[in-house]
């Protein structure tokens, strides 16, 4: 499969509403401590927005949800991994994306076969507490040499100026959260990453 070389993460669904418009493709619904019942909520409306948009929506580690509400796209981190039915994800043509960190994550993760392998941090970031280093733009082209055919997405501390160079370095696409959604102005800030990354791609 190929993905849009611009690959948005939002923690909220109104997200959609604003930035849709100015041509997102690919996002992921990225929701950390909320209920169930706003979990829901927030998936069911964000599968309609994306579905009027024709844009594909990612949802990010609540897959039993994801799958009673008929998403089609799901990505599991490591310790996910671990706890997710996989067999249930791939009964339901669900698409898979997975996170690595070092080889040992990616060897297991090319085990599933994924829809999409993230490399991160490949800068240091600020969107979460991790315990690697950043990875640098060279590890990037080690991880696509590795991942063959695989889609390969580069994620963490990325901004529109180091984008070219991860895309350059063999990343299939770039996932992004604080860039954007931190930004002054989210709209024209995500509009500069549509520009560029698909001119690189």
């Amino acid at each position: 499969m190929k993905l849009d070389p611009f690959y948005l993460i939002i923690d909220d669904v109104h997200w959609l509403e604003r930035l849709l418009p100015h041509g997102l493709r690919l996002v992921q619904l990225r929701i950390k401590d909320k209920p169930e019942s706003e979990l829901r909520a927030q998936i069911r409306r964000a599968r309609s927005l994306c579905g009027a948009a024709s844009a594909t929506l990612v949802i990010n580690d609540h897959w039993q949800i994801a799958l009673e509400e008929s998403c089609d796209f799901i990505h599991l981190g490591q310790e996910d991994l671990l706890k997710a039915d996989l067999t249930a994800i791939r009964k339901a043509k669900c698409r898979l994306g997975i996170s690595t960190h070092d080889p040992e994550e990616l060897a297991k993760a090319l085990e599933h076969k994924p829809d999409y392998v993230a490399l991160g941090p490949v800068f240091a970031t600020t969107l979460k507490q991790l315990d690697w280093a950043p990875q640098g733009v060279a590890r990037v082209s080690e991880w696509k040499t590795r991942v063959g055919g695989v889609p390969l997405v580069a994620i963490g501390g990325l901004t529109v100026e180091r984008a070219r160079y991860v895309l350059e370095a063999g990343a299939d696409s770039t996932a992004v959260s604080t860039d954007v959604l931190g930004h002054s102005d989210p709209e024209a800030r995500a509009r500069e990453w549509i520009a560029l990354s698909r001119s690189q791609a």
